[in-house]
């Protein structure tokens, strides 16, 4: 019996020796991002709008006893030679305020005495699928009206849904004599009708904006704003 669990141990002994000459480090990137809707995602392709941070993670196993070398490759569409940008972290952030393809790679070695296993150029010209990022063109759109009566229908005067890729943005409104009554540097953000904390007559005022897209392109929007404090859902369906 002694024998037999002698040579049981060396036989299990020999397995697990294989078993850890055999494992290998390996890598499996992911992108996390917060998207449009405020959730958080953990993804391989993206489609969102600008600006964009996204926390890139290597996903690296079977690390203990190797050093690890890590290179993140940002480059766009038919440049993955000359990548715009390589960070040297295992995890790394960076935001997206440029339309269009974007692509990352995660080049890593790892070495244990005299063995290397490497995931660079070879690997992600043959086997690896690089992280996409797709950033839409710029859009912005503003109403000519609002109702800020208290009702939680359109009682703030701001860009209208689905505006994207804006990186830079500034609006004001004025009144009719040219003076300045509010500005927000926010697309997300607007104006309740209010001035110094007090609500404004009913009337016609202005909004001026300026707004840059991911894409280049430069906003100048110049409109009425007719603000109506007496319109409700009622009475539009009465009419």
């Amino acid at each position: 019996m002694k024998a037999y669990t002698i040579i049981l141990c060396l036989l299990l002994a020999a397995v697990g020796a294989v078993k850890a000459q055999t494992t290998i480090p390996t890598i499996s990137p992911t992108a996390n991002y917060t998207d449009s809707n405020g959730d958080e995602q953990s993804s391989t392709s993206i489609t969102e709008s600008a600006p964009l941070t996204v926390t890139f993670k290597s996903g690296a196993e079977n690390t203990d006893g190797w050093t690890a070398y890590y290179e993140w490759h940002f480059y766009r569409n038919g440049e993955r030679d000359t990548p715009y940008l390589v960070r040297y972290e295992e995890e790394t952030s960076y935001t997206f305020n440029e339309a269009g393809s974007h692509y990352v790679e995660l080049w890593a070695t790892f070495v244990n005495g005299n063995d290397t296993v490497a995931y660079t150029d070879n690997y992600w010209s043959s086997e690896g699928t690089p992280i996409a990022v797709a950033i839409s063109e710029s859009q912005l759109e503003f109403p000519n009206a609002f109702s800020p009566n208290g009702d939680g229908i359109n009682d703030v005067y701001k860009a209208k849904e689905g505006y994207k890729s804006i990186v830079e943005f500034e609006a004001t409104i004025y009144n009719r004599w040219g003076q300045k009554i509010y500005s927000w540097t926010d697309p997300a953000g607007g104006w309740d009708g209010t001035f110094h904390g007090k609500d404004v007559k009913q009337g016609v005022y202005y909004v001026l904006v300026k707004a840059r897209g991911a894409d280049g392109r430069k906003f100048n929007i110049r409109r009425d704003v007719n603000l109506l404090r007496g319109y409700t859902e009622s009475t539009s369906t009465d009419q």
